[in-house]
């Protein structure tokens, strides 16, 4: 291990880091250099370039004593590129496709380092000034795509200090639990005798409305957050009401009204109906106008998770795909998902104005009675000015290019889908109706003979091909080659048996079909390194009398 040379502690050295940039010739020098020319080739050469186990790396990062000494900044960017670059994940990789992160437009480099230069806290105007009306106008503009209003009521309502058309949030989970601690706020208001949940608790409103719990109503494919917000609220986890899917794995609204009715008669009420705006498994989308009719009929506030979908809203060829999000009380977004701009630019719109005044809170240090503080209506108070980063993209692409950017990824997940059914050995197990879909691997002397199989011959064969995807998953992850995740689903076409399946999310523009043939062969190749599962799964079929039906 070379010597370590630590910097000089003065006031001079120190005053350095705050006003001299680093030479061009030092390592962040040539890093600033490198990304600006290249993003594409920085990334392709200094992330994952190395395969170590977690536990190796987890040695570079473990002293719990904060350094004495200073150290130069080159010397501290080396240790960055060797130890924390070389085995961050390669998200921007056309190659990996299993999570919800994608490549960045190269643009929103420069511009977030302007936005981290300016250190602008929106949670008042006395820390951004114009950043606090930029993100009102972004707001705006995604309020406008979705319940396209006309332009004298964003006039209107756009810049007014007492109301707000929505809140930037870090992701959809701040953006989910916003959404429904409004909705819980608006269910049990002040009114005679009575200040308000928000003043004095759940328990208080409860009593004083006449209810014995709050339910919120979500399909099974409802995202985690809605558990931790009914935690955060007090509703209990216990409330979330998960309803049944259908074969399209969209809510089943019979079920939906059995279950507002049973909560109806044993002394609840429906807080919120959550539709799902793309699910995060399989992408699917709820039948949101139903939604929107039953959540009318029993008085809910109706929600729309649209963290994922809701940048469909940009193609005028796929928007159809969400009618009725114009309905919702509130809808969730997330810029950081298919707007393409970098984690943490989450937000929550809200059809009227002043829903967000259920939730308004004051100090007479900061956000003021009738100032324009944005933290006057955020459930976070300090936050970056993330919504920059969207207003420039907005700008950059036009809907029109982001129209192109949606598109494509539809279809390529279409493509994709019809090229996997094509296979003799692989099987779609959910079609994609945004860019998501799921699959896996089956040996082609099994593909036929499970899907005519019964219930219980699937019982005994789906462990052993959850057993062989899990294998194939964790091998190609750790190959480092290419990506794919995995997720554990009920299809019905398997009676509901508990399935494990490869998930791919095709937002990545630079991902190319030649590119998703390969990763099936190379899941095809690690299928067959796995010669003990594979047997086990042979012997599970002849003794089922299998062997005939595959030959």
């Amino acid at each position: 291990m070379s010597e370590q040379v630590f910097a000089e502690v003065s006031q001079e050295a120190l005053l350095k880091i705050f006003t001299l940039p680093e030479a061009p010739d030092s390592t962040l020098g040539k890093i600033e250099k490198h990304l600006s020319e290249n993003l594409m080739g920085f990334l392709g050469e200094h992330i994952v370039a190395r395969e170590k186990p977690l536990h190796e790396i987890e040695q570079n990062f473990c002293s719990s004593a904060i350094p004495e000494q200073p150290r130069y900044v080159s010397d501290h960017t080396e240790f960055l590129l060797n130890n924390l670059v070389a085995h961050s994940v390669h998200t921007s990789s056309p190659r990996f496709i299993g999570h919800m992160t994608s490549a960045l437009p190269y643009f929103l480099l420069p511009l977030a380092k302007l936005m981290v230069g300016l250190n602008q806290n929106l949670v008042k105007i006395e820390t951004s000034k114009a950043f606090t009306p930029l993100e009102r106008n972004v707001l705006g503009m995604l309020h406008h795509l979705v319940y396209g209003q006309d332009e004298s009521f964003y006039k209107r309502w756009m810049h007014s200090a007492q109301h707000s058309l929505g809140a930037m949030c870090s992701g959809g989970t701040v953006a989910n639990i916003t959404a429904l601690w409004v909705a819980r706020n608006l269910a049990l208001p002040a009114s005679k005798g009575f200040s308000g949940a928000a003043n004095e608790g759940l328990a208080a409103g409860l009593a004083h409305y006449g209810y014995q719990r709050l339910t919120i109503m979500v399909s099974e494919r409802g995202h985690y957050s809605l558990s931790k917000a009914a935690d955060v609220l007090g509703i209990g986890r216990r409330n979330i009401i998960a309803i049944p899917t259908d074969s399209h794995n969209r809510i089943r609204t019979d079920k939906l009204l059995e279950a507002c009715t049973e909560v109806a008669e044993t002394g609840g009420k429906v807080l919120a109906i959550v539709g799902v705006g793309g699910a995060t498994e399989t992408g699917h989308i709820d039948p949101l106008n139903e939604l929107a009719d039953i959540a009318e009929q029993v008085g809910a506030h109706f929600h729309v998770d649209a963290a994922w979908g809701g940048a469909t809203l940009l193609s005028k060829k796929y928007r159809s795909l969400l009618a009725g999000v114009e309905r919702a009380d509130s809808v969730t977004i997330d810029a950081h998902k298919q707007m393409y701009v970098p984690m943490g630019a989450g937000m929550v719109l809200f059809k009227d104005p002043s829903m967000v005044r259920a939730i308004e809170h004051h100090a007479e240090y900061v956000i003021r009675q009738g100032s324009k503080d944005l933290g006057a209506h955020t459930m976070e108070g300090s936050r970056p000015g993330m919504a920059m980063l969207v207003y420039s993209a907005l700008h950059v692409m036009g809907r029109s290019g982001y129209e192109l950017l949606i598109d494509q990824s539809i279809e390529k997940a279409q493509q994709f889908a019809e090229m996997i059914a094509a296979q003799d050995d692989f099987e779609v197990v959910t079609e994609p109706e945004l860019c998501i879909l799921t699959y896996r691997f089956v040996p082609a002397r099994l593909k036929a003979a499970i899907q005519a199989a019964s219930p219980e011959q699937t019982k005994r064969l789906v462990p052993h091909l959850n057993a062989l995807t899990r294998f194939i998953q964790k091998r190609q992850r750790e190959t480092g080659n290419s990506f794919v995740s995995r997720t554990k689903i009920k299809p019905d076409q398997y009676h509901r048996e508990p399935t494990v399946v490869f998930r791919v999310v095709l937002a990545n523009p630079l991902t190319t079909p030649e590119m998703l043939a390969e990763i099936l062969q190379e899941q095809r190749d690690i299928a067959n390194q796995a010669m003990s599962l594979r047997a086990a799964l042979f012997t599970e079929m002849r003794e089922l009398g299998l062997v005939h039906a595959v030959g």
